[in-house]
């Protein structure tokens, strides 16, 4: 457990929220964790998750009324995607996943990651040891992306843009989309005129971005209903909503103060997006196309 702190579990009680979602509405932003005995951690996590499965994440997506879910590779699991394979394994067509891997991965693997569902591949610079904030080894990930574009996926960020104010110039000529989660990862108190959010604006507007509404609380300073929020998804969704999707971010893994119920986190969505078509296009359309539903 040395480096590696035990985190909360989430609510395995999720409320049913007072939002109705449209039909076929996508979670993009989800972990399954475990059974631990099964799937082992890294040894370079940096956090330790309890069992977080399959059955209590479609208990939630049930209850939210979510049809669709995108299971995005853990830090804890390394480059091993062996757990969340499975999952979407046993989920069946309505998942689709977004994979960690290395360098060196075959085009044989990379196939077979694309026939099993997987239309992305994630890069993590905040979750690792030893972090130099604002850097990005961008060669090595232009390698990797011209890999993928051929697949038609994309590389997702796991990144704090306020760290990066010239982010619309280091990504004006990368080879595929990218993903950002946690509206740019951002505490909101930095302000929406920040660099790096102003720069997240301006790359949103050019059409090679995509940022998910997620994990509200790893940017706001305040309790539910994280209304410091909010003016930055009404930022994001005027720059380009036809690039803006959400998810759950369940089982938020190292969420920080009290732990949020989902049926809560869904409602959100109503001051968020409060526009009914808007909020169809968010959670039906968006992430059908970047997906592949």
């Amino acid at each position: 457990m040395a480096g590696a702190p035990a985190c909360a579990p989430p609510d395995f009680k999720p409320r049913k929220p007072e939002l109705v979602l449209p039909l076929l509405a996508c979670d993009t932003h989800a972990h399954i964790l475990g059974p631990a005995a099964r799937y082992a951690y890294s040894p370079a996590r940096v956090y330790t998750p309890r069992d977080c499965l399959l059955p209590d994440y479609q208990h939630m997506l049930n209850t939210l009324g979510v049809a669709r879910a995108v299971l995005v590779q853990p830090s804890v699991y390394g480059t091993d995607n062996t757990a969340m394979l499975d999952a979407m394994k046993a989920a069946g067509n309505r998942f689709r996943g977004v994979a960690v891997v290395s360098d060196d991965i075959s085009e044989a693997e990379l196939r077979k990651l694309h026939d099993a569902g997987v239309r992305g591949v994630r890069v993590n610079i905040v979750d690792v040891k030893d972090r130099k904030p604002g850097t990005l080894p961008l060669d090595s990930l232009k390698r990797l992306a011209q890999r993928v574009g051929p697949l038609g996926w994309h590389v997702e960020f796991l990144m704090h843009v306020d760290e990066f104010p010239d982010l619309d110039c280091t990504f004006a000529d990368f080879p595929v989309d990218i993903v950002l989660g946690h509206l740019g990862y951002m505490r909101t108190d930095k302000g929406l005129a920040a660099p790096g959010f102003q720069a997240l604006l301006r790359l949103l507007k050019g059409g090679r971005c995509w940022v998910k509404l997620t994990g509200p609380y790893r940017i706001s300073t305040a309790a539910l209903p994280y209304s410091d929020v909010t003016p930055f998804a009404h930022a994001l969704m005027a720059a380009n909503a036809e690039r803006i999707i959400w998810g759950s971010d369940w089982p938020h893994v190292m969420a920080k103060g009290a732990m949020p119920n989902d049926g809560d986190l869904c409602d959100l969505l109503s001051e968020w997006i409060p526009d009914a078509r808007l909020r169809e296009q968010v959670l039906v359309h968006n992430p059908a196309r970047l997906y592949g539903f």
